[in-house]
């Protein structure tokens, strides 16, 4: 026989088994039920994220006949879960729902829900730091010591903060005024979660995604911020995308920063065919081309090791209303830090890629941007301040006093924006939207100083408050 006559006879053998499977509702692509549904809907393809294959699948691993519950019931009921959960690394090792949500019977949060009633099994919807500390003793132990920590604690005391969402933005309605807070604030910054009678978190309080919440059990932080649940993946922390649902904006844009630096014009043309799942302290130049927020902030580089202290490799405050080296180990100190060494562990991360003569240079060139904003901008603009409020010539309401709401720009938009851009290598946020726009808030500043003090009266008709906001 030949060979002709042997792929004539393939081809007419693979047309009837195609025609075969097609009768019985398969699909040849798959060797499975066929994309049409008995309702004429067209089913979702087999592909990384798809829901329509959850009900089918069987897991039995060794996990405990409780845990085989959790999966069974919540791949009915919510598949999203489930197959995040399953390619997951909690899922290749036997970790299930219930070895994070298993609470004891007297936790305040303990609750039970219908299939559990009868036994002395525990759950609750929220998992704590804690929980996660259990097996990531060392990730949790410097969150602690980190900026990150105090997310929402800073905020308790700021009497002006509170008035600004509760009284002015939420214009102190009896009912609605959190919504500012709930819907902004808290995803960032966390919030203290609170729980009602039935050990459930308040929708005042949860759910959020905030880096900072304290836990019923005393904990804080919030791990599925950055590693979202319930995939947690390392890869998706690598990604700047991470830490840009909370890093960007008006006030501090170091998204948009990262993404006006060559670094992120680098990720922006290659990303998509990096390395991100190599281990923890691998990951290394090589596995990417240029750095990401995480490669900077915390990733092992060379003798670096790994580190969830984003504050360690730190050397200014730049977010505060005057930059000042860090040097505290107060975890709710703004100088957290020791700026020093900070500096010297940053540059080693630079130096993976540069000669220290081009990192050297970087960092007297950001530095002289930390600096001037401080001498020329924030001091002055603060003695003028200074010299209004005991002249009595501030009104009591800032958000109505063109000095005050200009003022207030000038540090926290932007004058962050020159800090951040001249730091982190975008130039457009250093210049056109720093410090053209201080030098605009400042002259404005000046004109409204100057007419104050030589009349002694705020003036009526408000001027325009300075800048481009």
């Amino acid at each position: 026989m030949n060979k002709d006559t042997v792929l004539a006879r393939g081809l007419v053998l693979l047309t009837l088994l195609v025609a075969a499977m097609l009768a019985a509702g398969m699909d040849p692509a798959y060797g499975q039920a066929s994309a049409e549904t008995s309702g004429g809907q067209q089913a979702a393809g087999e592909s990384l994220g798809d829901l329509s294959q959850m009900q089918s699948i069987v897991i039995d691993r060794g996990l405990t006949p409780l845990g085989k519950s959790c999966v069974e019931c919540h791949k009915q009921h919510n598949p999203g879960i489930i197959s995040d959960w399953k390619r997951s690394r909690h899922g290749h090792v036997g970790v299930t729902c219930i070895d994070c949500h298993q609470v004891p019977a007297d936790a305040p949060n303990a609750t039970q829900h219908e299939s559990l009633v009868g036994t002395d099994t525990y759950i609750s919807v929220l998992v704590s730091p804690d929980t996660c500390g259990r097996c990531h003793p060392r990730e949790q132990e410097q969150f602690n010591r980190s900026g990150h920590f105090r997310g929402y604690r800073q905020q308790i005391p700021k009497d002006d903060l509170h008035a600004l969402v509760h009284r002015h933005e939420g214009r102190g309605h009896p009912e609605l005024s959190a919504a500012p807070d709930m819907t902004g604030c808290m995803q960032c910054h966390g919030t203290e979660i609170k729980l009602d009678d039935d050990g459930r978190p308040t929708a005042r309080t949860w759910p959020n995604s905030g880096i900072g919440s304290l836990y019923p059990d005393g904990s804080t932080g919030n791990c599925t911020t950055c590693h979202t649940r319930h995939r947690f993946s390392l890869a998706e922390a690598r990604h700047p995308a991470a830490c840009a649902s909370c890093h960007l904006g008006p006030d501090h844009p170091d998204i948009e920063v990262y993404e006006n630096s060559k670094h992120g014009q680098i990720y922006a043309v290659e990303g998509d065919d990096w390395r991100w799942d190599s281990a923890p302290d691998a990951w290394e130049p090589g596995d990417y081309r240029a750095p990401t927020c995480a490669t900077c902030h915390m990733s092992g580089v060379g003798e670096l090791s790994v580190t969830h202290n984003v504050s360690e490799r730190l050397y200014w405050n730049l977010w505060a209303k005057r930059s000042d080296v860090r040097g505290s180990d107060d975890v709710m100190s703004p100088l957290l830090g020791d700026g020093p060494a900070g500096r010297e562990k940053m540059k080693q991360v630079c130096t993976a890629c540069h000669g220290e003569l081009h990192t050297d240079n970087f960092f007297y060139q950001a530095d002289a941007a930390v600096q001037l904003y401080n001498e020329a901008y924030w001091e002055p603009a603060k003695q003028m301040h200074d010299e209004l409020a005991a002249a009595g010539l501030l009104k009591e309401n800032p958000w109505k006093d063109a000095f005050q709401v200009t003022f207030y720009h000038l540090w926290h938009h932007e004058g962050r924006r020159a800090r951040h851009g001249a730091m982190m290598a975008g130039p457009d946020w250093a210049h056109w939207h720093g410090f053209f726009q201080l030098q605009q808030s400042f002259y404005t500043l000046e004109q409204i100083h100057a007419a104050r003090m030589a009349s002694g009266e705020i003036e009526s008709g408000e001027p325009k408050a300075g800048g481009g906001h």
